[in-house]
């Protein structure tokens, strides 16, 4: 795969994927404006759209009624160089008919134990929890 990256001015990039898709990112310094995620804010964005996917997926193959999947991650990064993250935990709000709860916490642990690449590679820096609440939809 290959991407590419391009300084625009100040610390504003834009990135392209492999896939021919842009984003405009910003390494956000005193006093910046923001006009798109930090680089870092990606890391975490990406591993939200891994792991959603994911759970939706396989909720989806154990025939679950999902009409709805969203995960709220809260990343904690190191004081010092390099500021990687240390924590991260994931909420996920599942929304469907007739959920089995059972079912949902499968979903998630697959998820990051053996699906998400993302998941799986900031977990060899950060501590990575998470948990779930079913909303019932009629």
């Amino acid at each position: 795969m290959i991407t590419r990256v391009k300084w625009v001015e100040d610390r504003v990039f834009i990135g392209t994927s492999g896939s021919g898709h842009g984003v405009v990112m910003e390494a956000k310094g005193p006093g910046q404006g923001s006009v798109g995620p930090s680089p870092m804010e990606m890391l975490i964005l990406g591993m939200g759209g891994c792991t959603t996917f994911d759970v939706v997926h396989i909720l989806g193959r154990m025939r679950e009624d999902v009409t709805d999947c969203e995960v709220e991650i809260d990343g904690v990064r190191a004081d010092e160089d390099p500021k990687v993250y240390t924590k991260i935990h994931a909420h996920f709000k599942v929304s469907g008919r007739n959920l089995k709860e059972k079912k949902v916490a499968q979903a998630i642990e697959m998820s990051a134990e053996k699906y998400c690449s993302a998941s799986i590679m900031l977990g060899a820096t950060a501590e990575i929890t998470h948990d779930f609440e079913l909303i019932d939809v009629e």
